[in-house]
């Protein structure tokens, strides 16, 4: 990364990416689309909004497990955010991995429910840390 803009403007496109996964996942529950799939969208809305939040500590993993320990970490750990998201993270990013992986997996339309609220709630908590430190 070369200078602070163009952190700035990584962390913003994290952020619209995780803006886009959350509205995707708004638009399959709306249409009737499979949990499954509802999952996933929530799931991905938390993780590029945990990528953006990596970015400003300067802090980057390639691997899903890493970034969610590296949020943990950083984030939870030392209280900047609270432990709830950090379930909430948990639980997407295991149903994403059984809907993704595991075969003859079931994910309940309760379960793709769930993972759009806490995405919703996710992003939200993101956004209001990111204007306490003057970043969005």
């Amino acid at each position: 990364m070369n200078s602070d803009e163009d952190r700035k403007a990584l962390i913003t496109y994290r952020l619209k990416q995780a803006q886009e996964a959350l509205e995707d996942a708004k638009k399959l529950v709306k249409h009737q689309g499979s949990p499954r799939s509802i999952a996933n969208r929530s799931y991905y809305a938390m993780f590029y909004a945990v990528l953006a939040l990596l970015l400003v500590i300067g802090k980057g993993t390639s691997k899903h497990s890493g970034a969610i320990a590296l949020f943990d970490q950083y984030f939870v750990k030392t209280g900047l955010l609270p432990k709830e998201l950090s379930r909430s993270l948990h639980r997407a990013f295991e149903l994403r991995q059984q809907g993704d992986y595991e075969e003859l997996a079931e994910i309940g339309q309760e379960d793709g429910l769930e993972a759009i609220k806490n995405a919703e709630k996710f992003l939200g908590s993101v956004h209001t840390y990111l204007r306490k430190e003057g970043i969005n």
